[in-house]
């Protein structure tokens, strides 16, 4: 028993460093985070988002301050913290950035293409307007519960289908969502994986982004994250927009009610 009890103190004092500096390390990034958090240069795409919205653009020379963001037409101030949602008018479950391209399209006479044919950024050469309007929406909700409704039919629909997706290996790492993000404790690199089968690890996670990403010099919305996910699964592209990104958004937004919104955030 003496011999036990010795090796497994050596075992102990091995790998004690190691977790000392794994623990110092998300103490230090978390630092860092809060540090750059009172100069975030995503007010900087807040500020372009704010002046789009008002600005009278299009075929039709007319602005989106009459958008129905689920509030009523014109109504930022926590809408975010209510999407996705379904809208009669488009008999759809709709994200953010879906319906944005809605109102450009419907409102300012744009075509879905043109619309939609940059939804991320890629430095000041290709500068994204919807990255910038998903900022400013998003930034009004800053502070607002999330209270995404689960009333209609397809919402619930679009709920189950997120799970689904959530769970559904593929790939050819055999990879899932939950491969990454249904335990405590893993990372990637020095990035923390919040486990977002847990209420807390959902809150933690959504109610951050979109973000503005350091290692990038972008601000980043949820919809790209998610496609970046998929990136790195090894999955088809998924579709700027499409059915499954809005499900699967709908799953992760709808678990994260309650918990204050607090973005745009800034991240690595």
């Amino acid at each position: 028993m003496k011999a036990v009890r010795a090796a497994v103190a050596l075992v102990a004092l091995a790998i004690a460093p190691s977790l000392l500096a794994q623990g110092s390390t998300a103490d230090e990034i978390a630092k860092y985070r809060a540090a750059l958090q009172d100069g975030n240069p995503a007010e900087l795409w807040e500020g372009r988002g704010e002046a789009l919205w008002k600005q009278q653009r299009g075929p039709k020379n007319v602005s989106l301050e009459r958008c129905d963001l689920g509030l009523g037409a014109g109504v930022v101030k926590g809408a975010y913290a209510q999407l996705p949602r379904y809208f009669a008018d488009a008999d759809r479950v709709m994200d953010l950035e879906t319906r944005l391209v809605w109102c450009m399209v419907t409102l300012q006479g744009y075509t879905e293409a043109d619309a939609k044919k940059n939804p991320f950024g890629n430095g000041n050469d290709r500068k994204s307007d919807l990255e910038a309007l998903t900022a400013y929406v998003t930034s009004e909700s800053r502070g607002v519960k999330m209270n995404v409704p689960m009333r209609h039919a397809k919402e619930a629909e679009a709920y189950r289908v997120g799970e689904k997706l959530f769970y559904f290996r593929g790939g050819t790492h055999d990879f899932a969502c939950a491969t990454c993000h249904s335990e405590e404790g893993k990372r990637i690199r020095l990035q923390d994986l919040p486990d977002l089968t847990t209420a807390q690890g959902a809150q933690k996670a959504y109610t951050t982004w979109p973000a503005y990403r350091v290692s990038q010099g972008e601000l980043r919305t949820f919809e790209w994250r998610l496609y970046d996910c998929f990136r790195q699964q090894r999955f088809p592209e998924l579709v700027f927009g499409s059915d499954a990104a809005i499900a699967l958004t709908m799953f992760l937004a709808r678990n994260a009610n309650g918990a204050p919104f607090d973005a745009p955030a800034i991240k690595r």
